[in-house]
């Protein structure tokens, strides 16, 4: 069994790949083959990557398990998103890390606006928040050449 989770009420561009299309409207009628249901990880991994796709973001903050995910060669693309959905709507929590240097509110504005446009035009759920959660600063490496001295002449 399926179930629609959101309704787009009117035709919205969607851009991917620099190629826009226009996508129609679902309709909540059941067919012959059946409805539809976006589960919750697919509207985690469409937020996911359109934060990471803002200038000044240097990734998503997943904690200890999406590290360790990771080290192990996992990517889990809905890392440091959680997402509320419901029959209509949805609510986004986004935890990022920074780049140093950037104005932060600015490019938290940015994520919410790209966030909510991605889901909006993917799904047809209407986003009621994207709270962003600036959970550190990417610093930039600085190569330091350091001669070790021989422990023993």
């Amino acid at each position: 069994m399926v179930e629609i989770v959101g309704v787009m009420r009117e035709p919205c561009e969607m851009v991917q790949g620099g190629e826009v299309t226009t996508v129609m409207p679902e309709t909540k009628e059941r067919t012959e083959l059946g409805e539809l249901r976006i589960a919750n990880e697919v509207v985690g991994v469409i937020a996911g990557l359109a934060a990471t796709e803002v200038e000044g973001v240097a990734g998503m903050s997943g904690g200890l398990a999406g590290g360790i995910a990771e080290m192990l060669g996992r990517r889990n693309l809905s890392k440091g998103v959680k997402v509320e959905v419901g029959e209509e709507q949805a609510a986004i929590d986004l935890f990022v890390i920074v780049e140093y240097g950037v104005r932060i509110p600015d490019v938290a504005w940015k994520i919410q606006e790209n966030v909510k446009r991605a889901i909006e035009g993917m799904t047809g759920l209407e986003v009621v928040e994207v709270n962003v959660h600036v959970q550190g600063v990417n610093f930039p490496q600085v190569e330091e050449r350091v001669e070790e001295q021989p422990r023993v002449r």
